[in-house]
């Protein structure tokens, strides 16, 4: 069980893993687009992505913004949070960011893509009563190779459970409004 004083410190920690993960993504990528958000956790979840963010970084790991030449988006069903959503997923390890999320789109969709570099990077917020800390959410722009008409799902986590290409983004897409303002500047 953690303690008040346990809470504030993993916090504490997080933040500053935090700070140096994005310093090193803002080092290492150009010509990206930069986001913040907010979340109100309960306390429980508040612990789990503050143990997340502390260990590399991210809470969410590292996704992919899979675009095809008409500016259709790539989204996948996650059930856990009952929303359509960008392939990707935690790293494993000391696996790279890029690596993870080549990996997850993979998984999740079944289709390779050409990575062009970092599109989106996402300064998430968690707030729980009195403790905040934040984490990174890079998203990294790639797309398809060949004709990814034929997607399949190889989750191993199982929390996959269709993969889509959209024109419109559906009303439950996590993130909706920044993935159109991406797709407004790249497509404009």
């Amino acid at each position: 069980m953690t303690t008040v004083d346990d809470l504030w410190y993993l916090a504490e920690e997080a933040s500053q893993q935090a700070e140096q993960t994005y310093h090193s993504l803002v080092t290492q990528y150009e010509q990206f687009w930069e986001y913040e958000t907010t979340k109100r956790v309960p306390r429980y979840r508040f612990e789990t992505v503050a143990r997340r963010i502390e260990d590399n970084g991210a809470p969410y790991g590292a996704h992919t913004l899979t675009y095809r030449e008409t500016g259709d988006l790539l989204l996948v069903r996650h059930e856990g949070v009952d929303m359509w959503v960008l392939p990707g997923g935690e790293a494993d390890d000391d696996e790279r960011f890029r690596d993870a999320a080549e990996r997850e789109l993979h998984e999740e969709a079944g289709i390779e893509a050409s990575y062009e570099g970092l599109g989106l990077l996402g300064r998430v917020t968690f707030y729980s009563g009195e403790y905040s800390t934040w984490g990174v959410l890079p998203i990294f722009e790639a797309s398809p190779r060949g004709n990814p008409t034929d997607l399949r799902i190889e989750d191993p986590d199982e929390e996959i459970s269709e993969a889509a290409w959209f024109g419109e983004l559906p009303e439950d897409t996590r993130d909706r409004s920044q993935l159109q303002r991406w797709r407004e500047r790249k497509f404009d």
